[in-house]
């Protein structure tokens, strides 16, 4: 199977890292712009002791958090600090089902903190990202993430 682009998200295991892998590659026009505060986080971002800034865009109506082995429905965009898209499930127009321990440890973390329905905005400083990988996004990374379903616990 040819591969049309990067990985998105650190996965373990060949079905989980084709899905992402074969779809196809967005066209220019497809790329959502940048929030405004992509460049650093808000004064007003919750920020972790390993230093995962967030804030919560639209408040869920769930009332359970993610465990780190649960399976969960995103809907995503990711933006590198110069605005730039570099992936996203809205333009492909279907949401991402994957396990969080088989992500980047950015996005473990702040799924975690989220509940179903919520959408929240994650600064995933490049140590949480790809920690600098060749092949990969670089430095800090942006990313506006809707928690649709826990699909499972």
């Amino acid at each position: 199977m040819k591969c049309q682009r990067s990985v998105l998200l650190s996965v373990a295991g060949f079905a989980l890292a084709c899905l992402f892998l074969t779809a196809p590659l967005q066209a220019e026009s497809d790329t959502l712009p940048a929030p405004a505060d992509v460049a650093a986080p808000p004064a007003d971002a919750e920020v972790s002791k390993g230093g995962l800034a967030s804030k919560v865009l639209q408040a869920g109506t769930g009332e359970k958090h993610p465990l780190p082995r649960s399976t969960v429905m995103v809907h995503y965009v990711g933006w590198t600090t110069d605005g730039k898209m570099f992936d996203s499930s809205l333009t492909r127009g279907e949401p991402a089902t994957f396990r969080l321990d088989q992500v980047i440890k950015g996005w473990t973390a702040g799924l975690r903190m989220m509940v179903e329905g919520e959408t929240r905005r994650l600064w995933i400083p490049e140590k949480l990202a790809y920690g600098g990988r060749p092949g990969y996004p670089q430095g800090m990374l942006v990313f506006d993430v809707q928690l649709i379903e826990i699909v499972k616990r």
